[in-house]
């Protein structure tokens, strides 16, 4: 019996620094690749970042790769790098190609083909970079990318370009170049924190960049944009909560793609990010064989709203380059919502956006349920196909 087996027979609870929460039989295969390793280890955010899997003979020794697998994890340095942690890694079904974890992680020789249509850059934030890292293309918002690192690289990203690539490295000079830009532009009132993905730094450098930001008198609303409570919720921690609380009121973006990642961990997280008074809520991307039927995504939204986070976004997947594979049509994700409103609590019924392509923003995509319009007198439709008439006032 290896060293790692007797551990973890001997204590299936829980790291002293981690939730109370035992090891999955999952999670437990998925240690054992990893000799020496303790369960202390597996709920240090630091060592999972480490111990990323990003080789082929680290994702074979997990899974037996399809063919498309094993070309797509041969040629992804050349495009976008594997990266998952342990962790997540844990959640993928290793006997089905089609497990919506392993899509989402595991390169697929399709990121190879491109077609017309697709571009580099799809939403135009290149374009619209007013100093490095700092996109201002609404009005009165702007774009902090403060890093190019994630967890897990999702291999649909609308920022592969960046991501990975030492290139795109920001350090303090960028980040005072942006913040002095902020500082100059009054009609800025509204911040968004992302990346990569900022929790991916350290909370001293993630405290310098938020109390920077909070110091700016015109700055009303600030905001993370992260996906890390879902691919590697170890790294919500007390210490990055307290944090966070000095620095109240601050808003959470999230990126749930399916109910799968509502781990207990998961749970614990956004309890933890909750209950420190951070509303959360999650930016979805419509993805081929992944979430594309309205009762996948109904048990998502239901499962978020369990753990308070609301269901915002769906995102139409953008035309990056090589993700043919995982766009739908349109009419999939107007149907979606056909098939939420009205059959499920408002609150789990996000708005379905396309950002338009080369820098449009996002533009939202409803059901028609305006049949007519004449003279002020509306034929609506609801969501059962009833029809009525609305008719507006007179003056």
């Amino acid at each position: 019996m290896s060293p790692v087996t007797t551990v973890i027979k001997e204590d299936m609870t829980h790291s002293s620094a981690g939730p109370n929460i035992p090891l999955s039989p999952q999670e437990q295969r998925v240690i054992k690749l990893f000799p020496g390793a303790t369960l202390a280890d597996w709920e240090d955010w630091r060592w999972q970042i480490r111990n990323r899997i990003r080789t082929l003979d680290q994702i074979s020794k997990l899974m037996k790769l399809t063919p498309h697998e094993e070309r797509g994890v041969k040629g992804a340095g050349d495009k976008l790098t594997m990266s998952i942690p342990p962790y997540f890694a844990a959640l993928i079904d290793e006997k089905d190609p089609g497990c919506p974890i392993r899509l989402q992680s595991v390169p697929l020789d399709y990121e190879f083909e491109t077609t017309p249509d697709e571009m580099l850059d799809p939403c135009g934030e290149d374009k619209s970079s007013v100093v490095h890292g700092l996109v201002h293309r609404y009005p009165d918002r702007v774009l902090f990318l403060v890093n190019e690192m994630c967890a897990m690289y999702c291999r649909y990203c609308t920022r592969s370009r960046m991501v990975g690539d030492g290139n795109h490295t920001l350090n303090t000079s960028t980040y005072d170049a942006a913040l002095n830009y902020i500082r100059e532009h009054k009609e800025v009132r509204d911040v968004l924190i992302s990346g990569g993905d900022p929790l991916t730094l350290g909370d001293r450098m993630l405290e310098y960049l938020i109390s920077s930001v909070k110091a700016i008198p015109h700055v009303e609303f600030v905001r993370i944009g992260t996906r890390i409570p879902v691919t590697l919720p170890q790294r919500i921690t007390p210490e990055l909560i307290a944090m966070f609380k000095k620095y109240s009121p601050l808003w959470m973006s999230v990126h749930f793609n399916h109910a799968v990642e509502v781990t207990p961990r998961v749970k614990h997280a956004c309890n933890m990010i909750a209950d420190a008074g951070i509303p959360m809520g999650s930016q979805t991307v419509l993805l081929r064989g992944v979430n594309d039927s309205p009762s996948v995504m109904k048990k998502l939204f239901h499962e978020l709203l369990k753990i308070r986070v609301r269901p915002y976004y769906i995102y139409q997947c953008d035309p990056i380059v090589g993700s043919r594979h995982f766009r739908t049509t349109v009419e999939t994700g107007i149907n979606i919502i056909q098939h939420l409103r009205g059959h499920t609590t408002g609150y789990a019924v996000p708005t379905y956006v396309i950002d338009g392509p080369g820098g449009g923003g996002k533009i939202p995509i409803s059901p028609d349920y305006v049949v007519s319009k004449e003279n002020g007198r509306y034929t609506l439709r609801n969501f059962a196909g009833g029809l009525y008439t609305y008719v507006d006032p007179t003056y």
